[in-house]
């Protein structure tokens, strides 16, 4: 198959629209997914953090279970 007749089969509407349907959802899971992982690291980030804050003493434990806690969602 040459590379005119693999273009013009991809622009017939029967295949065009499934294939960028697909192609969508790809990208949208993808982008979902990275999202995800990006707030995971930052959130185990700063609880590091506030571990380490309250390891060296310029943090008590109540206050940094207080800022645990500020950004924990809320579930139904």
């Amino acid at each position: 198959m040459s590379t005119d007749q693999f273009v013009h089969a991809l622009s017939d509407s029967e295949i065009l629209t499934p294939l960028l349907i697909f192609a969508g959802v790809v990208i949208i899971v993808l982008i979902r997914s990275a999202a995800s992982v990006v707030s995971t690291v930052a959130r185990e980030r700063t609880r590091r953090e506030i571990a380490a804050f309250i390891a060296e003493g310029s943090m008590t434990p109540e206050q940094g279970e207080k800022l645990m806690k500020a950004g924990e969602r809320k579930t139904c």
